[in-house]
């Protein structure tokens, strides 16, 4: 679980020192999740049923009173008192056990899978974060170019190198920044509310993110081998597993029980007579053999148990597809993300010499303020673009870490 942990945090380049890492984060939420807690008490409750199936069955005693006592040659009999105990077949009360712990083993499976899916949710959640932010502060510094344009618009306007409506243009498009921005403020706090429960704590805790996310130089190795042993898959195996030790356990149930009593019977004296048994009690040890000779109920159970297996290994098959397939199409879209984040790089780059060209005819006195909102719109996109593209790398990569690590 740590290697997960530690593979995630690698791909994160910190500029703040006050920022949250996602790693405390991460086991914060392993810690405090409610759905993790639920899965580690069923995993208990199933353990704890390894005691409950190590037991022989009830002692049985009875005590009978003779109304009308039977008169015998020793004596008149008063009373019996029996005792008997029924025990499993040899090797039965282990098999229970081992079926019982094996039902265990699976159920631990769900909280490996939970953790890591949770793990994969607090960074989705975390780099949703950062992408609202950083496209928070984008906004902010373009809002200040487009001031900076203003003042410019004002001074042409002055000199009637202007109109009105090009400052009047300049500021509804700051109208349209300003709204986005809000709009994302919003879409902030509702990201960081899901964190939060994520957590298990309150809804309004602040959460700070990473300044910047760079683009790794290159991408971390992708074992596809490694998705065999994914624990969606080891709990198929395991499931498996249990229904082999449900069959020898069906097999050691399907055996005879023995069992073993003692019956005691009170004898009263016979009056006015003298001999050596007289009122002597009677001591009975018995034995007995429980046969399910006309029961087709184990029969059935081996049946239901082999078909349950080809059942489960479908499953399993199904669901390593599912994941294969998967596997297949985040590394395809991280893929895209790095090439997406390469081109506006370069749209970038465009459209900055673009805007300079655009400032040095200023200079000579022939700006077009239409030109600087086209521009600017599109530095707008391409930044946002790039942003969302840094994002997917990251969130793609976190699916990948679900899968194969």
């Amino acid at each position: 679980m740590k290697r997960i942990i530690y593979t995630l945090i690698g791909l994160l380049t910190f500029s703040v020192s006050n920022a949250q890492e996602l790693e405390v984060l991460i086991n914060e939420a392993l810690n405090n999740n409610p759905e993790i807690q639920k899965f580690e008490l069923q995993y208990k409750r199933a353990s704890e049923k390894v005691n409950e199936v190590n037991t022989i069955p009830n002692t049985e005693f009875g005590v009978g009173y003779f109304v009308s006592e039977p008169e015998t040659r020793t004596g008149a009999q008063r009373f019996k008192v029996s005792a008997k105990q029924m025990l499993p077949w040899f090797g039965t009360i282990t098999s229970r056990e081992n079926y019982v712990s094996s039902l265990a083993d699976a159920k631990y499976e769900d909280i490996v899978i939970a953790k890591r899916k949770l793990m994969a949710l607090v960074s989705q959640s975390y780099y949703n974060l950062y992408a609202n932010k950083a496209k928070q502060e984008v906004l902010s510094e373009n809002i200040k170019i487009l001031e900076t344009y203003e003042t410019l618009a004002l001074t042409s306007v002055e000199v009637g190198k202007a109109s009105a409506v090009d400052v009047l243009r300049l500021q509804m498009r700051q109208n349209e920044m300003q709204q986005l921005k809000d709009v994302l403020s919003q879409q902030f706090l509702a990201e960081q509310t899901n964190l939060n429960n994520l957590l298990n704590r309150e809804n309004d805790v602040t959460v700070t993110v990473v300044d910047s996310l760079m683009m790794p130089s290159e991408d971390f190795e992708v074992t596809t081998k490694n998705l065999a042993l994914h624990p969606e898959l080891l709990k198929y195996d395991k499931l498996y597993q249990s229904l082999e030790q449900s069959e020898l356990l069906n097999q050691k149930e399907s055996s005879p029980m023995i069992g073993f009593g003692l019956d005691y019977i009170n004898v009263s004296e016979r009056p006015d007579m003298n001999f050596s048994d007289n009122g002597k009690d009677i001591v009975m040890p018995m034995v007995s053999v429980s046969i399910p000779i006309f029961n087709k109920k184990y029969k059935s159970q081996t049946k239901q148990n082999e078909l349950e297996q080809q059942e489960i290994t479908a499953k399993k098959q199904e669901r390593l597809n599912t994941l294969e397939t998967l596997l297949s199409k985040v590394i395809n879209e991280r893929v895209s993300a790095r090439i997406s984040y390469e081109t506006q790089n370069k749209n970038l780059k465009q459209a900055k010499d673009a805007e300079d060209i655009l400032i040095k005819s200023y200079e000579t006195g022939t700006i077009d303020f239409n030109d600087i909102l086209d521009i600017q719109e599109l530095q707008l996109k391409f930044q946002m673009n790039q942003i969302e593209s840094v994002k997917t790398y990251y969130v793609q990569s976190t699916i990948i870490n679900y899968l194969i690590q």
